[in-house]
């Protein structure tokens, strides 16, 4: 990996194929250390599981690290957040001042304009699996 900021969490190795392993990692939120934990409600874990490159055999029941590069976590976030965002916002605003349309009309072809960019997305999800890689090692 080059010099950028290294994103690490610790997983559970479920399964292997090839180079690859399918890995489980909690992410647990900030209440984890708070004392309080058990009689509220809003304490929660959430366990994401994902495919990984490995760079090292493994098999299932192992205890791993999962990295990522930071600079693709942000561009990630980029096109998962704020880009559909932007897309919505100028859509709306150019329907607003250039046609005759109710807000109605425009917020609902906004909102579609968000899953049409979705869609496109889960079309192209097998490109950017290629470039958002993630990979594990054992601890």
């Amino acid at each position: 990996m080059s010099m950028d900021e290294i994103i690490r969490h610790e997983g559970v190795v479920l399964s292997t194929d090839g180079k690859m392993a399918h890995v489980a990692i909690v992410q647990a939120s900030a209440c984890q250390a708070c004392k309080a934990q058990s009689m509220c409600l809003s304490s929660e874990n959430q366990q994401k599981e994902m495919d990984v490159t490995m760079l090292e055999p493994m098999q299932a029941g192992d205890r791993v690290e999962v990295q990522v590069q930071e600079h693709l976590a942000w561009k990630a976030v980029f096109l998962a957040y704020i880009l559909p965002f932007v897309i919505m916002m100028i859509l709306m605003l150019l329907l607003l001042r250039f046609t005759p349309w109710g807000e109605s009309i425009i917020g609902g072809i906004s909102l579609g304009s968000i899953a049409l960019y979705y869609l496109l997305l889960a079309l192209f999800k097998h490109r950017l699996r290629k470039y958002f890689t993630f990979t594990a090692r054992k601890l």
